[in-house]
């Protein structure tokens, strides 16, 4: 344990708390993601840093998965360590499984065998008794949708999971994942972890509607769209950046020079609304209730409390829509990217 003592003002107001569909749980408006930056060896000052002036700020969900790092497993073994500078009962773990963790047949994808015995790995990494939050990571066309969710349901019913969920179905394999668990009285879905962003807008087509109607709550992943929702990409691809990097989440010809010109214009408004870029894309994701959360990355404490202030400012005219969607209309950007795939 460090010599960490939480802010007595963590909870003054500065960030708004969402109800997570039709249960009882609430959410931060903005979650910090571990997917980069919290990998390595050992926790760094630097890590225990931004994790402490998050919860400082109001932040209480940590999202992880079993594979983040690098190397796979890390983040989690780092930021458990971290995390154990909290109090437990104020704060959301998440961790997932549905990517290549370990080699051979049983490392990835949905089976009962994977998700149970990544569950445990997680655990243990993380040194605590549960998870908040367990997500089937991604859909599994070759294995059933009942054993997915049979194997949810385990996870609750051996008390390693509170609530679980799904991240990146589609409408379809949402409405039968949550069919499979009513009809069989599995232990519900709560939340949907989906991509969504200003420049990737899928869950407009249907899934933020059909989330509604079943009651659960959606967090929002990559919402400032692997960072060219910030002003770091304004003058082109800087030194550095995720899209200068081979094998980048964030594609060399998505920062094309047509969505360069997006950015700039989405800027501009962004200024006139007296915020950055980035705080523009989080309050624009954070404009609809039924977004529960906004999932966000970060490599520096200062980035971090930049992102909290977008929490408090979700409210947009018609005509500011209006004039959004006229911009992001111009963006030049695969097709897939609509149609969830």
């Amino acid at each position: 344990m460090s010599e960490y003592l939480p802010d007595p003002s963590r909870y003054d107001g500065r960030m708004p708390y969402r109800k997570c569909g039709r249960w009882g749980l609430k959410l931060p408006a903005i979650t910090l993601g571990c997917w980069h930056n919290f990998g390595g060896d050992a926790p760094t000052d630097k890590q225990r840093g931004m994790i402490h002036a998050a919860f400082d700020a109001g932040i209480t969900h940590f999202d992880l998965a079993n594979n983040y790092g690098p190397p796979y497993g890390s983040a989690e073994e780092n930021v458990g360590s971290i995390l154990q500078d909290l109090p437990r009962d104020e704060i959301l773990i998440t961790s997932k499984a549905g990517y290549d963790m370990w080699p051979g047949p049983y490392g990835e994808w949905g089976s009962r065998k994977y998700l149970l015995a990544s569950l445990d790995q997680s655990l243990r990494r993380m040194k605590v008794d549960y998870f908040d939050l367990f997500y089937s990571h991604r859909f599994d066309p070759d294995t059933p949708l009942d054993e997915t969710m049979g194997a949810l349901d385990t996870a609750v019913r051996q008390g390693k999971a509170l609530y679980v969920g799904i991240s990146s179905y589609l409408p379809k394999s949402t409405r039968e994942a949550h069919s499979i668990c009513t009809a069989n009285g599995l232990a519900p879905l709560a939340i949907h972890q989906p991509n969504y962003s200003m420049l990737n807008r899928w869950v407009e087509n249907g899934l933020m509607d059909l989330c509604g109607q079943l009651g659960l709550g959606m967090i929002a992943f990559c919402p400032l769209f692997q960072g060219l929702l910030t002003e770091k990409y304004l003058e082109g691809i800087p030194d550095g950046s995720r899209a200068s990097l081979e094998n980048s989440p964030l594609r060399k010809n998505e920062v094309n020079d047509q969505n360069l010109r997006v950015i700039r214009e989405l800027n501009d408004h962004a200024r006139e609304r007296g915020q950055s870029l980035a705080q523009m894309a989080l309050s624009w994701v954070l404009r609809d209730e039924r977004i529960t959360s906004a999932l966000v990355g970060a490599s520096s404490t200062k980035q971090i409390l930049e992102n909290v202030k977008a929490a408090r400012q979700t409210e947009f005219s018609a005509d500011e829509l209006a004039k959004l969607d006229r911009i992001l209309a111009k963006a030049n950007l695969p097709k897939s990217l609509w149609a969830g795939e």
